[in-house]
Parts: structure tokens; C-alpha cells; sequence
């Protein structure tokens, strides 16, 4: 945390408390850093890394279901020329913006929020985390924002299969993707039809010997291109902040 930022035992005190150092959560702080400069503020992330979502999906095709034009930030201007892209960019662009507007030192990893109360006498909120070692700190601000996503990140859903557990093969969850998950020339079911399988199917199917999707209901899938041509044009043109409003303005009204 900052020099600016009064510690009195272990209870914080600070303007702002952020919850969550994924996209939202980075783009807060990316806007205190910038708007108010006087204010003190802090990022309370429960794991090790920025990114969230972008940091812990790895599951093979992982990328953006909208063009980044939209889903990034309106302040720092994507540049680069898919604008359907993949998680490894998403997560090179949220570091980035973490570094350009110096917000990785107002962030406490590896704290995860147990409770937060709000304090009538005081008009604050007391928000208490815990780490793995099992210290308590707490953070006394005049704003909370709560920035944590509604992805249980330590372990995703998983719908009771009947049989499951005398099923011979590999059982992986998306969320929770082995690095040396090796499958070559196996034959895949994937339960479910959405986004993640959307992704993931086409990125695994190079490897495997045949994949079979189980959907409950029919789904129409049309493909689009992963490269915005105005956009790369505008880029290769206009200063890029220009370019970047002209096409976020165009994909947004």
C-alpha cells in the first residue's frame, strides 16, 4: 500500500476499498489513479495475479465473446489487430494498465474478504480479509466497491452425473484446466453448449480424435470475423485514441 495510506494495528484506513483485481476492479482503480489522485484507495485481490477470470481461465480457444473495442477500457485504447481476441492479449492488456497507471502497488494479494459491515456512527465500511497464514486485516473506507465477479474461482460448477464415478477416463473441469493435459487422438464429450464450449471445441478439435458436444437444447452458431477491418484501417491512419473512439463509439450506439 502507499505511504498516503494510515495503518493503525491491522485496520487500514483508506477513502476506497476495491474488491476484486480483475477487469472491473483494475478499471476502478485505473480511474481513481486518474480522476482522483487525492484519494487514497485500495485493491484487496484474493489470489496472487491480476486478471481474474483472464488470469485463471487456460482452457484451450479461451477469448473475448464481444470485440475488445467495447469490452476494454474507454481509457486505454486496444491496438492490437484481432478485435476478437484471445485470453493470453486480454491478460498482456489488463497488465499493462495496471503498470501504466501504477496501481499494482495499491493492491494486497493473496486476501480474501470474510465479511463487510457498514458502520452508521462512523459513515464507513469496515471490510475484513484473511490470508492463508490466517492474518486478519481490516480496511475502514468512505467507499466499497465490490468488483469480485460471480465466478466461484476456487472451484466451478459441476452438476451431479449419475455414474460419474466409475467413468475410466479424465474428468476435467474448464475452469480448472490441467497444464499437461494432454489429449491427443482421445475421443471428448463436452457437456453443455456455451461460451466456454464455443471455444473450447474448435481449439481442441486439431488434437483430438473426435469430439462430441451433449446440449440439452439446439443452439445456431454463425461465424464472424475475428479482425475488425475499420478498426485495423483507423489504426493504421489516426493516432490511436482517435481511432479507438471512433470505433468503440460505432460498436456501443
Amino acid at each position: 500500500m502507499e505511504s498516503n495510506q494510515i495503518e493503525a494495528g491491522n485496520e487500514q484506513q483508506l477513502d476506497v476499498v476495491i474488491v476484486g483485481a480483475g477487469i472491473s476492479g483494475i478499471s476502478a482503480a485505473c480511474y481513481l489513479e486518474n480522476e482522483c489522485p487525492d484519494n487514497s484507495y485500495g485493491v484487496i485481490e484474493a489470489r496472487e495475479s491480476v486478471g481474474g477470470t483472464w488470469d485463471l481461465f487456460r482452457y484451450p480457444g479461451i477469448r473475448s465473446d464481444s470485440d475488445m473495442h467495447t469490452f476494454g477500457f474507454k481509457f486505454k485504447p486496444w491496438t492490437r489487430p484481432k478485435a476478437i481476441s484471445d485470453g493470453p492479449s486480454i491478460l498482456e492488456y489488463l497488465n499493462e494498465a495496471v503498470d501504466e497507471y501504477q496501481v499494482r502497488d495499491n493492491i494486497d494479494f493473496g486476501r480474501r474478504v470474510t465479511s463487510a459491515a457498514w458502520d452508521s456512527s462512523s459513515s464507513t465500511w469496515l471490510t475484513t480479509t484473511l490470508d492463508e497464514q490466517g492474518e486478519i486485516v481490516q480496511y475502514r473506507s468512505r467507499l466499497l466497491f465490490m468488483c469480485s465477479g460471480y465466478y466461484r474461482y476456487a472451484k466451478g460448477y459441476t452438476p451431479e452425473i449419475s455414474g460419474l464415478a466409475d467413468f475410466a477416463g479424465t474428468v476435467v473441469h474448464p475452469q480448472l484446466w490441467p497444464e499437461d493435459l494432454d489429449y491427443s487422438g482421445k475421443r471428448i464429450a463436452v457437456i453443455g453448449s456455451g461460451a466456454t464450449a464455443v471455444t473450447l471445441i474448435p481449439a481442441m478439435a486439431d488434437k483430438a480424435k473426435h469430439i462430441t458436444m451433449v446440449q440439452r437444447s439446439p443452439t445456431y452458431i454463425l461465424s464472424m470475423p475475428g479482425k475488425d477491418r475499420l478498426a485495423n484501417l483507423l489504426n493504421s491512419i489516426l493516432p490511436a485514441s482517435w481511432a479507438y473512439a471512433i470505433t468503440r463509439w460505432r460498436n456501443i450506439r
